[in-house]
């Protein structure tokens, strides 16, 4: 049988210049303006006149904006297209952050302030006071522009239960658990608030999407392992966010201890690929032996004793404008598939969403995994 493994992104791209410079309301330069020209050219984007008539312009109606957001996710889209990608998405362009477009359209949270990321950015950090809940599935109109701007498959992101939990504060839940009494109240308390996010917030935008005909979600959990002992509610809240829904569903989850998820993540009720960050934690030498690939051994060794669902295998390290050679993507795939002895279990991507890096890095890493995941079809077609 040929060997053939599906190529994708994870999520988030960085924002054009010209893209974040209109909506903060900050004056737009000539530089902009090339940029969009550039990449337009570069991408064999068509029509992007239309853009840069309306860039030079510099002031902005809320219809422009509209306009300028679809021309950052075409931007995104082709990108990811021009890469090589199988499996695309719009880069997250019109999301201000995984935690805070959440709450943006979500009933029963209060902002709190700004809190600083990872990245040293900074986004809303938002109290729940009330049983959170939404008006109705807010992200279809971004599927849909998606699905109608590329022929390849899209894959749909959306932030998960438990992380939406875990980065908020907690005004509804925990003071009526303060009447309870030890640990017991408090853990119930959790599981309710993790419970109803997902109920009430998470599967009804999942569902609006896959009703608008998305057949591929991705549940995107980076808080995963921040608590050990609470990973079973991250399972939980999968389980409960794609109830019902008939689409395939893949759970996203980086930077984390990859111990703690099993034997939990075995009850992943429809779960066919958990997709994790292995080359952050890798070395960027040539080869397949284990003693070469550090930063796979330990949590490809979890999947093959334990089992599990499919391995989304991040291969490209997003911290870094360090970009990887086809040959080192190569040996990456091909000691996974040693590892596990079965290619059909294995997709590939990067280590989590490019969002950190400019587009010319982001262009050529992907490239290049591109280029290294088909180094890998072959010499395991010719084996």
């Amino acid at each position: 049988m040929t060997v053939r493994f599906v190529t994708r992104e994870i999520g988030s791209l960085a924002k054009p210049p010209w893209r974040v410079k209109a909506f903060a309301g900050r004056p737009l330069d000539a530089s902009d303006v090339d940029h969009a020209r550039s990449w337009s050219g570069r991408l064999g984007i068509a029509g992007h006149e239309e853009l840069t008539a309306l860039l030079e312009r510099g002031s902005f109606e809320a219809s422009d904006l509209a306009t300028i957001d679809d021309w950052a996710a075409r931007y995104a889209i082709a990108l990811l297209e021009r890469a090589g990608l199988d499996v695309v998405w719009d880069g997250e362009q019109r999301r201000t952050e995984m935690y805070d477009h959440v709450i943006r359209h979500a009933r029963g949270f209060e902002s709190r302030g700004l809190v600083r990321s990872f990245d040293n950015k900074y986004y809303e950090k938002a109290a729940c006071v009330a049983s959170p809940s939404i008006d109705g599935a807010y992200d279809v109109d971004e599927y849909r522009f998606v699905a109608r701007s590329s022929d390849r498959e899209p894959k749909a992101p959306f932030t998960g239960p438990y992380t939406i939990v875990d980065w908020s504060y907690d005004e509804h839940y925990a003071p009526r658990a303060r009447l309870g009494s030890g640990r017991a109240a408090a853990a119930e308390a959790r599981r309710r608030f993790v419970r109803e996010v997902a109920d009430q917030v998470v599967r009804p935008n999942v569902a609006g999407v896959v009703d608008a005909g998305a057949g591929w979600v991705q549940i995107d959990e980076p808080a995963a392992t921040t608590r050990p002992d609470e990973v079973p509610l991250v399972v939980e809240g999968f389980n409960a966010s794609l109830r019902g829904v008939e689409a395939r569903a893949s759970l996203h989850i980086c930077y984390s201890d990859y111990r703690c998820l099993w034997p939990h993540v075995l009850g992943l009720e429809e779960c066919f690929e958990l997709q994790l960050e292995f080359a952050n934690r890798d070395s960027r030498d040539l080869g397949t032996r284990a003693d070469q690939r550090p930063g796979y051994v330990e949590t490809l060794n979890l999947f093959k004793r334990h089992g599990g669902p499919a391995v989304g295998l991040g291969v490209l390290d997003i911290h870094s404008d360090f970009v990887e050679p086809a040959e080192l993507v190569r040996d990456r795939i091909l000691y996974a598939v040693d590892v596990l002895d079965d290619p059909a279990r294995i997709a590939v991507n990067p280590d989590c969403g490019l969002r950190t890096r400019r587009w010319e890095i982001t262009y050529e890493k992907l490239a290049r995994m591109v280029e290294g995941t088909r180094l890998a079809e072959a010499a395991l077609n010719r084996a």
